[in-house]
């Protein structure tokens, strides 16, 4: 069985579309069928349900995908475990964040530092997403504000920070300190997507305000929300760390409600990690501390 066609497979499995997945591994969609039918045949059993020219991966698939991913992640494991032994490790580290503002503040001393580490950063909308890279060995870690419920992935607390309401300048509450909700219930609001922790967190703090959001814009790029509050679209949640680098928004405390975000670095506990990404690491944790 050839470890290749084994990817190859990883890789159908995970679009669920032939075309699509020959694109991404540059080759020729009738080879890369031909392969994944020579597979099928070669264990006995359908991996795919074919209904026209929709694939879907079913139960076998399912099961024997588990086994591939074990076995794959285990030969990667091994790989870069020899090449640390044999002195050629890897200065690399890969990981994904949501908003890439997020590391602006920890990758330039770290960078000053350890000048010759390399950054491979991905950006991820949502938390699935980060954890599906992480899954597939492509990343070592992922900055995340939600607590994933699996045993695999190891989460550290790096902060937690108060959620305000962030107004413009000549805003009617700008002169204020304090807020309830309910005053800013009827203002337009600035946030994410649906499918965002971000969102879903902010979603239930208005929910349990009794107040139903006002929503004028939602975006995916968590930066550009300030912009946006500047240019008098709107009013946002915002964390009060986010006040440092945008003083010409007012920052308003919200009443009544413990309003708090927490960021977690995560990674995936079997998965070797190189001395680099173990600096990294603990750089992050240390770097987080001293705030």
């Amino acid at each position: 069985m050839d470890l290749l066609h084994l990817k190859y497979f990883q890789t159908v499995a995970r679009t669920e579309h032939i075309t699509e997945a020959a694109k991404m591994l540059h080759m020729a969609q009738p080879a890369l069928s031909m392969i994944i039918s020579k597979l099928e045949a070669e264990l006995g059993v359908p991996l795919f349900d074919r209904v026209g020219r929709q694939i879907r991966l079913n139960e076998q698939g399912r099961i024997y995908l588990q086994r591939v991913n074990a076995a794959l992640d285990s030969l990667e494991e091994g790989r870069r475990e020899l090449s640390a032994w044999a002195g050629v490790e890897e200065k690399q580290v890969s990981l994904a964040v949501q908003s890439l503002s997020e590391l602006s503040n920890v990758l330039s001393p770290f960078l000053k530092q350890y000048p010759d580490v390399q950054f491979k950063i991905m950006q991820a909308s949502t938390e699935e997403e980060k954890l599906q890279l992480l899954e597939r060995n492509e990343i070592d870690f992922f900055l995340t504000n939600e607590m994933m419920s699996t045993k695999d992935v190891v989460h550290v607390k790096l902060a937690t920070d108060e959620l305000m309401i962030a107004v413009p300048p000549g805003h009617r509450l700008a002169g204020s300190s304090r807020i309830s909700l309910t005053e800013v219930a009827k203002d337009g609001f600035i946030t994410l997507k649906p499918g965002y922790y971000y969102r879903k967190l902010t979603d239930e703090y208005c929910r349990i305000a009794g107040v139903d959001p006002n929503i004028v814009c939602e975006g995916d790029e968590p930066a550009a929300i300030c912009g946006l509050i500047k240019s008098g679209l709107g009013i946002a949640f915002l964390p009060s760390r986010s006040s440092v680098e945008n003083p010409a928004l007012t920052y308003l405390h919200i009443d009544q409600l413990d309003c708090r975000i927490t960021y977690y670095l995560a990674w995936k506990k079997e998965r070797y990690l190189s001395r680099v990404a173990q600096i990294f690491r603990e750089y992050v944790i240390q770097h987080f501390s001293a705030i």
